[in-house]
C-alpha cells in the first residue's frame, strides 16, 4: 500500500493545500488594502469527504422529565443566537479590507497550517518507526 493510499495522509495534504490557497488570498487582500472598490475574498471551509472519516457512535441523552435542557440534536434551541452579520467596514473608496481582520485570519492560517505539516511529519515518523526505517 502507497502512503498516498492512506485517508489520513490524502486529508492532511488537502488540507494543506487548502491552506496554502488561503494564505493566496489573504495576501491578496492585503496587498489591495488601498485599491478602491475592492472586496475581500476569503475560502469557504474545507469540508472533507464523510466517507474517509471514521463513524462515531451517537450518543442520546436521555430525559426522563419534560422540564430537562432539550439537546440540540434533539431539536431544543440554543439561547445563545449565532451571528451570521459580517463585519463590513467599507472606507469612501468603496474598499472593505479591514487590515487587522486580515492578518488575525493569516495568523490563525499559519497555525492551522503548521499544525497540519506537524501531525504529516510525525505520521510519517510513526510509520518509518513501525517499518524499522528510524
Amino acid at each position: 500500500m502507497a502512503i498516498t493510499d492512506i485517508p489520513l495522509f490524502s486529508m492532511l495534504r488537502t488540507r494543506m493545500h487548502w491552506h496554502q490557497e488561503r494564505q493566496r488570498l489573504l495576501a491578496e487582500n492585503v496587498a489591495n488594502a488601498d485599491t478602491p472598490n475592492f472586496q475581500p475574498r476569503d475560502l469557504a471551509p474545507l469540508q472533507l469527504d464523510r466517507a474517509a472519516q471514521p463513524r462515531l457512535a451517537s450518543l442520546m441523552l436521555d430525559r426522563t422529565e419534560p422540564g430537562h435542557m432539550a439537546s440540540i440534536v434533539d431539536g431544543g434551541s440554543s439561547r445563545f443566537a449565532m451571528s451570521r452579520m459580517g463585519n463590513y467596514e467599507v472606507r469612501p473608496a468603496g474598499n472593505a479590507v479591514n487590515l487587522e481582520d486580515e492578518m488575525i485570519k493569516v495568523a490563525a492560517n499559519q497555525m492551522d497550517y503548521q499544525a497540519a505539516t506537524t501531525l504529516y511529519t510525525r505520521s510519517l515518523g510513526l510509520i518509518k518507526a513501525a517499518i524499522g526505517k528510524s
